[in-house]
């Protein structure tokens, strides 16, 4: 997971920013940073968010490419760049390419800018909220992206993030997802055969994303709201948008991509909280069932749990006319059941480096990749399903699509108060 870097301490606010991007930016002049991806061009990478994730794409990205060096990193807090740092070093094969100076190390809620200024890669992996206004200014100042999942945690950051990569596309930069699934060469194999008609028509689907808790971050002395909030981000919704959306989304993607690109027409859902309770989780469920149905009938049943004492199990199921697959390469495996059955047996790659490994071979190329259709939509019926679960009704996609549901403070100082965060309740809690 990752620590934050937030959004500039100046008077506009993420409300406002978010109300201007309804359509895409006008091109801007590449900084000099952009035609620095040659064959043989040094490339410098930022690091926004250097929590262990954020520490983690950059180990990756120093491992997929000769030519390039870690120069700018930037958080919230201090002793997350520290303690990157000296994780970074520990590892000889890259030590060599970091090079992030002191007056390169900026803390604060606007460090992003300063890194963005620096590099020509931006890694952005801090949590979810700050997304969308961190994928724009890379994009407006010419630099390619690698974007952490989820990409917002709200209706309106969806649609700023889909009018940024339409921007990256026309500008040819590299947007490449942290859905990192999509880059396994077992899933990607099953899923061709799948697309191929090994099952026929696709039926049903099942999604589980089974796990324990996670960390939690209680509040020390002297803290405001919003700094413990920004360090406790993962139990608050608008800089999480639930752990349905900041984790459970890699499954509903595969389902997204076993569906051909097709989403689904509507959701309808329970949730709640078992187990987190105390005012130290926030205000994020602990449990999400969502019944996701497509035009065709199609239905997805997306479970997802944090609990303790419990079964694990993170998979797809997959059910057509001719047919199943289990999708769990982590465990059980990728398997075809048609009457003959198909398992897959080639290479297991690591799917982490491998999305990096792609990201820097596109912009070697001058063929850069973007990943934003996919990785927007996915994240919008993720956060579809927290709307019926949280209101306890059924929404179609052009309801989450349109949302005014704006989940962003007013204000991005240390001072500002984080918006008021009620856990939801099915029934009395209304769609926006």
């Amino acid at each position: 997971m990752n620590s934050t870097v937030g959004y500039a301490t100046t008077s506009v606010s993420r409300r406002q920013f978010i109300a201007a991007s309804g359509a895409a930016a006008a091109a801007l002049t590449a900084a000099p940073g952009l035609q620095a991806q040659g064959n043989s061009a040094m490339l410098r990478v930022g690091l926004i968010g250097c929590g262990g994730r954020g520490t983690g794409a950059a180990s990756q990205a120093l491992h997929a490419d000769s030519d390039v060096k870690l120069v700018a990193m930037g958080d919230a807090f201090a002793d997350r760049i520290k303690l990157s740092l000296e994780t970074l070093k520990k590892d000889q094969e890259i030590a060599s390419k970091v090079a992030v100076p002191e007056e390169n190390q900026f803390t604060g809620l606007d460090a992003y800018q300063k890194v963005i200024e620096k590099s020509d890669v931006v890694l952005l992996t801090t949590p979810p909220g700050f997304r969308p206004i961190h994928i724009k200014a890379a994009v407006d100042a010419g630099k390619h992206v690698f974007a952490e999942k989820p990409v917002a945690v709200d209706a309106p950051g969806v649609r700023s993030v889909l009018a940024t990569c339409e921007e990256a596309r026309r500008k040819k930069l590299a947007v490449v997802s942290g859905l990192c699934i999509r880059y396994s060469y077992g899933f990607q194999e099953i899923i061709k055969r799948i697309h191929n008609g090994a099952l026929g028509r696709v039926r049903t689907l099942q999604a589980n994303d089974f796990r324990g808790p996670i960390w939690v971050k209680p509040r020390e002395p002297g803290q405001t709201d919003m700094q413990y909030q920004i360090r406790n981000w993962y139990y608050f919704t608008w800089l999480s948008g639930d752990f349905n959306v900041e984790q459970h989304v890699h499954m509903l993607d595969v389902c997204a991509w076993v569906m051909n690109g097709e989403y689904p027409a509507t959701a309808l859902g329970i949730g709640g909280r078992a187990q987190r309770t105390g005012p130290d989780f926030g205000n994020i469920y602990d449990h999400h069932a969502v019944i996701y149905e497509w035009a065709n009938g199609t239905r997805l049943h997306a479970y997802c749990r944090q609990q303790s004492g419990l079964r694990g199990d993170i998979s797809v199921h997959v059910a057509g006319e001719k047919g199943i697959a289990k999708l769990a390469e982590r465990d059980r495996g990728l398997v075809l059941e048609t009457g003959d059955r198909w398992a897959y047996d080639g290479p297991k790659n690591n799917i982490y480096q491998t999305e990096h490994d792609e990201l820097f071979a596109s912009i070697r190329k001058g063929q850069p990749i973007n990943n934003g259709d996919y990785m927007c939509k996915s994240t919008l019926m993720a956060i579809m399903g927290r709307m019926a679960t949280y209101t306890g009704q059924q929404i179609t996609w052009e309801q989450a699509m349109n949302s005014k549901e704006n989940l962003s403070p007013d204000g991005w100082t240390w001072d500002s108060n984080p918006p008021k965060s009620p856990v939801a309740v099915p029934g009395v809690t209304k769609f926006v």
